[in-house]
């Protein structure tokens, strides 16, 4: 039984891809932040919408595009919004102030979510339940490293070719990458049973909004990637300033610490196989949050390895609950990720604004300990919803 499922499995490699070109774009204005401070005369939040504006658009398209990936197929679906967003890439460079610049990320936001959950939805359905953990790790190991990739290559390129420079490239590789899922990434078996869908779609957002460990998975969702975008955004900030004076290249550089996620999270999706989901997360938490406690330390080595830690346990924990969205739905998942995203999305949109008010009070100490106090909100939610999969 075991053999033919290995023998019929999808590659990986096409999933890996996904989670690269989805997150590639996303949050790589990080490391510019302050140098688009001085190149727009702009504030803390002003810079910050260039990450929020992206994440809300993904949280506002997420439930449409997957209800439409349900009915037309998965690959199309993917395939075809990697080459948008890659066009959405190119237009970003050409922004001649603050103003255009948010509103070519916003597009691109509106399009990352047919990559992004659409491939999570895809995974449910073409791989085996008893390997479906360990899919969902590489796919978020593939979001690990583009995330990486995005930010790094425009750091670099930024502080030596300038942003906009940048931001070709970065549309180039987009194109590459789709270019490759059209390739390789299988047709979905199961299209035919989707389109077979019964009921309408607002029937089918109701019941997923009466799935309580559904919701409550959004709600860990959302928490999780409100700490990931508030630490990595407003680290910025506080690197950039006395007494390190972090250049733009080396806030690119910084973002290495994204490779030890990718590391991590595969080993973490067998465990959530092995161990269950709660135990997973509950590690995730822990690892995150004395990753952000470490951050307070002066030397900047002791922040970069707190920073390590923090992206080591956020990619865990988005590993697991996306994970878990395939054990609490037997339909329509294609919009339960949907529902996911946007509660995700909402999440980093959040992380992206809020801890603005926190820094001008407190500065990356109250960022830090808000941080804190949402991780330990994630777990007390999950440990009280969450079953393990046996009995959910």
């Amino acid at each position: 039984m075991v053999g033919t499922a290995l023998s019929t499995r999808p590659p990986v490699f096409p999933i890996v891809l996904a989670g690269f070109t989805a997150f590639l774009d996303l949050y790589a204005t990080q490391p510019l932040l302050p140098l688009l401070m001085r190149v727009f005369n702009a504030s803390h939040f002003a810079v910050s919408l260039t990450i929020t504006a992206a994440t809300l658009a993904v949280a506002i398209a997420a439930p449409v595009v997957g209800r439409v990936a349900d009915l037309a197929g998965r690959k199309r679906v993917i395939v075809g919004s990697a080459f948008i967003l890659a066009v959405a890439t190119a237009l970003c460079a050409t922004a001649s102030n603050l103003h255009q610049f948010v509103f070519w990320r916003f597009v691109q936001g509106l399009v990352t979510p047919g990559v992004f959950a659409i491939t999570i939805a895809y995974i449910h359905e073409e791989y085996p339940a008893w390997y479906a953990g360990r899919a969902s790790a590489a796919y978020v190991s593939g979001t690990v490293i583009g995330g990486f990739c995005g930010r790094a290559m425009v750091g670099l390129m930024a502080s030596s070719v300038g942003w906009k420079t940048a931001f070709v490239v970065l549309a180039l590789v987009n194109v590459a990458a789709a270019a490759a899922m059209a390739k390789w990434l299988p047709r979905e078996r199961g299209r035919v049973a989707h389109a077979r869908l019964s009921g309408g779609h607002g029937r089918s957002v109701r019941r997923l909004l009466q799935n309580r460990r559904l919701c409550a998975t959004n709600v860990v969702g959302f928490c999780v990637l409100f700490s990931q975008v508030a630490v990595f955004t407003y680290v910025t900030f506080h690197l950039e300033a006395a007494p390190y004076f972090l250049s733009t290249a080396a806030l690119g550089y910084l973002f290495i610490v994204y490779l030890f996620g990718a590391a991590v999270t595969p080993i973490a999706g067998r465990w959530v196989d092995v161990y269950g989901h709660r135990t997973v997360l509950a590690l995730g938490m822990a690892v995150g949050g004395a990753g952000a406690l470490l951050t307070l330390a002066g030397p900047l080595p002791f922040i970069v390895v707190g920073l390590a830690l923090v992206g080591s346990g956020v990619f865990m924990a988005h590993a697991t609950a996306s994970s878990y969205i395939g054990v609490v739905t037997s339909e329509d998942r294609g919009l339960a990720v949907g529902l996911y995203s946007t509660a995700y999305y909402l999440g980093g949109t959040l992380g992206g604004s809020l801890p603005s008010l926190f820094w001008e009070s407190g500065g990356w100490l109250a960022c830090v300990l808000l941080v804190i106090a949402v991780q330990l909100a994630t777990l007390a939610i999950a440990m009280r919803f969450w079953r393990p999969a046996a009995a959910a």
